[in-house]
């Protein structure tokens, strides 16, 4: 599933821009990192709830910043519309 992340022309990291773009409906699909801070968890959790688009979890933190191309952490991401 990364791979899609890795290949998007489009996407949204971090947790105020893939909370936006689900607001927004732009976003397709969510990655959750599973070692995120519980609040992130249940907030990024609820909001794909609201916008019915599905939240997949990934490893690590570490693991989906780099699926995205940047040199640091990342505990959400999204592919855009």
């Amino acid at each position: 599933m990364l791979e899609d992340l890795k290949a998007a022309k489009a996407k949204a990291v971090g947790m105020k821009q893939t909370i936006k773009a689900l607001r927004e409906k732009r976003a397709r699909l969510v990655y959750l990192a599973s070692d995120v801070d519980s609040h992130i968890a249940e907030n990024v959790t609820e909001e794909c709830r609201l916008a019915g688009v599905e939240l997949v979890k990934v490893a690590s933190m570490a693991e989906l910043g780099q699926a995205c191309g940047i040199q640091v952490a990342a505990a959400t991401a999204a592919i855009l519309e």
